[in-house]
């Protein structure tokens, strides 16, 4: 995989201010407030490098106000690291095609993994499959 690399005045010029303070600074939108993408069958790219990150077929409806996968389309391209920010310890997860903070993934999501992979919306673009509407 090549990785994706820029000066933080690319990352900027690039990105809005949010996708940049979410996916750059580790940040976080407020739950809800990024619109829900469409139900048609199709994949969710990082928002800064195009990296396939996950299916619609894993997508649920986890409650919580952000976009929720069971599992990554490939486990290559989504990495993990111990976050301990907030007075917590939790998983983030990040692109690893261009270091972008994606969201953090929980042990609490649907089978078959178990897993939710909480995706913070603005992180992601959705590409809908060829002919899906």
């Amino acid at each position: 995989m090549d990785k994706v690399i820029k000066s933080d005045a690319e990352w900027r010029a690039q990105l809005s201010d949010e996708a940049y303070k979410v996916t750059r600074k580790h940040g976080t939108e407020r739950a809800g407030t990024h619109e829900d993408f469409p139900k048609s069958a199709g994949t969710y790219m990082c928002v800064c490098c195009g990296a396939p990150l996950f299916d619609q077929e894993t997508k649920f409806e986890s409650g919580t106000g952000w976009p929720s996968f069971y599992a990554p389309l490939d486990g290559d391209m989504v990495g993990e690291k111990v976050d301990r920010s907030f007075f917590m310890k939790r998983t983030e997860v990040h692109c690893n095609r261009c270091e972008a903070h994606l969201g953090h993934v929980f042990p609490d999501g649907p089978a078959p993994t178990g897993l939710r992979y909480c995706i913070n919306g603005v992180a992601l673009n959705f590409e809908p499959e060829d002919g899906a509407k």
